[in-house]
């Protein structure tokens, strides 16, 4: 950031007063910009003992798997995005929606928000997904996943639906998916 919002002058990078950290002040007005985690929500459409996975039609990870999600717009609710993101990436709506995993992953200043829900009728693609389709737990495409969180959620959701238990969990993506996975960034 070099300009205030407010009143065009310059800001510094400075730790303002009452504050334990550096945020971008304007030299002339005052006004600390903060900046905060950006919120991505999503959701994992399921049908019977099947998920619904989209291959990514962008960067980053294109060409990968991946569960529809995205940034949380202003104005609307974690559930009414993650919603929206299901139906941009896959076509999709879903029904019987229920809170199922949160991700805090501070060094890349994200908070993930996972629903899941029954698929409502049909699927299909959208401008950032290249296909979309059904997977049974045999089936998925483990080493093609986009990112560890999806590994983590798929991991637990199929263990969950074992029980016919799905309890929200809070947590950093864990080494679940480094069993499944030799993670390549650089593909």
């Amino acid at each position: 950031m070099k300009f205030c919002s407010e009143c065009g002058a310059p800001v510094e990078l400075r730790v303002p007063e009452g504050d334990d950290r550096p945020r971008y002040t304007c030299t002339q007005c005052d006004i600390i910009h903060y900046q905060n985690p950006r919120v991505v929500v999503g959701c994992l459409p399921t049908i019977g003992d099947q998920v619904l996975l989209c291959r990514r039609a962008i960067e980053p990870r294109l060409g990968f798997w991946t569960i529809p999600a995205g940034f949380m717009e202003n104005g609307e609710t974690m559930l009414e995005g993650a919603l929206r993101e299901t139906r941009e990436e896959a076509a999709a709506k879903v029904k019987d929606e229920s809170l199922y995993r949160l991700f805090d992953i501070p060094h890349i200043n994200q908070v993930y928000v996972f629903f899941r829900g029954e698929l409502d009728g049909d699927f299909g693609v959208g401008p950032e997904s290249l296909e979309s389709k059904l997977f049974r737990e045999e089936d998925i495409p483990w080493s093609e996943l986009a990112f560890p969180v999806v590994t983590d959620i798929l991991i637990d959701y199929f263990e969950d639906r074992r029980r016919n238990d799905y309890p929200i969990r809070l947590g950093k993506p864990g080494p679940l998916w480094a069993k499944h996975v030799n993670w390549n960034f650089d593909q």
